[in-house]
């Protein structure tokens, strides 16, 4: 695997696949943490961070009939689709939208081409517009089924290869909401030692990766970072295997990490498992959630150990969407949803964070400033 840069020093972060993380142990206790040497935040120009705006006014949207298909994983991965989900329901709660005229289905691990055409197709010609398909894997089929419906608002989170006038693209700054749980870590961990578990090895996961080792290496340029992937391109069962997740995590953990974060989909639960089983109240370890506030969404106890989360907003987005084509104009849509529309962000259930969150926006507001220009690949 490919060394990742190291981004405001010349320090290195070794990164690998889940077969080989690459990492050497940091020294444990009070030793690494003395080695952590922390540089302060940025002076906020003009500032604490902007709150953003609603992308357009609320429409009445009591006419449309809105097709939902998920992931892999599905609703309940307590995740990327339930915060699609999530979405749905303020625009039923909001726009008017009827609850009977929408209609939300699955996805199959490892399916076909001709499967996703078949479900998207199949909302098409039922009646219901806006189609929304969540995720990249569903590229091809939307490119396919949108030009045999041409009068059909699609909409695809994650992608933007779908040159077509009635597809819109709902895409994300992941790498920025990374960086600032990146520097989460940094601040956050006591050996000076942190891991990124991904998904699966694509370059949607590795824009994760690189946000958060930037972020990461912003404030401790010396921090030793461990990253793994739990399947490689091609395989998406990297997204919807819980064990695997918790085996990657667990040998994170025995390299001398104490803070991991994820973006693996439902996999991240074995993640939080792993971390929780591993945490005692003398060497306290801790997790680092995606998408959703997993704080929120992972039963207790286990979530004790979220720290924060990188919220990745599809529900602002599928909401917006929703929205505009309510409105008859989808070019309200921006180009990326990042933090300066709080498309991206980071949670504080739980209170973890509140020492830092001063830190924390700071560092946001140099992004969205243009002070700090955050990496998209590692």
């Amino acid at each position: 695997m490919a060394l990742a840069a190291a981004v405001l020093s010349s320090a290195l972060v070794l990164a690998g696949c889940a077969r080989d993380t690459g990492s050497e142990p940091a020294a444990g206790g009070g030793d690494a943490a003395a080695e952590c040497t922390r540089n302060p935040a940025p002076a906020a120009a003009g500032g604490a961070a902007p709150t953003a705006a609603p992308v357009a006014p609320n429409a009445d949207a009591s006419s449309l009939r809105v097709g939902l298909a998920y992931d892999i994983g599905g609703r309940g991965d307590q995740s990327f689709n339930d915060s699609a989900y999530a979405g749905l329901e303020r625009a039923i709660g909001e726009l008017g939208l009827p609850r009977e005229s929408t209609r939300d289905v699955a996805a199959a691990e490892n399916e076909s081409e001709d499967s996703k055409n078949a479900r998207l197709r199949q909302l098409a010609s039922e009646g219901f517009n806006p189609v929304i398909a969540v995720g990249f894997a569903y590229a091809s089929a939307v490119g396919v089924v949108a030009a045999e419906f041409p009068n059909v608002q699609f909409g695809i989170v994650d992608d933007s290869s779908v040159e077509l006038p009635n597809v819109t693209p709902l895409v994300f700054a992941e790498e920025q909401g990374s960086f600032l749980v990146g520097v989460a870590a940094a601040l956050k961990t006591a050996d000076c030692h942190i891991g990124f578990v991904g998904g699966v090895e694509t370059p949607l996961i590795q824009k994760f990766e690189a946000g958060f080792v930037q972020g990461a290496q912003a404030v401790a340029p010396d921090i030793t970072i461990d990253t793994d992937y739990i399947s490689p391109a091609g395989d998406f069962s990297g997204f919807n295997d819980s064990p695997r997740g918790a085996e990657v995590a667990q040998g994170q953990l025995d390299s001398g990490a104490d803070v991991i974060y994820h973006a693996a989909g439902a996999s991240g639960q074995g993640v939080f498992q792993a971390v929780a089983g591993a945490s005692t109240p003398e060497a306290p370890r801790y997790a680092i959630g995606v998408d959703s506030d997993q704080y929120n969404t992972v039963d207790p106890p286990i979530n004790e150990v979220i720290i924060t989360s990188m919220l990745k907003r599809v529900d602002v987005a599928v909401f917006n969407f929703i929205n505009a084509v309510a409105a008859g104009d989808t070019s309200v849509i921006p180009d990326a949803f990042d933090l300066s529309v709080d498309g991206v962000g980071y949670s504080t259930t739980g209170g973890q964070v509140d020492d830092i969150v001063a830190d924390l926006d700071a560092y946001k507001a140099a992004i969205i400033n243009g002070d700090i220009t955050v990496n998209t690949t590692p």
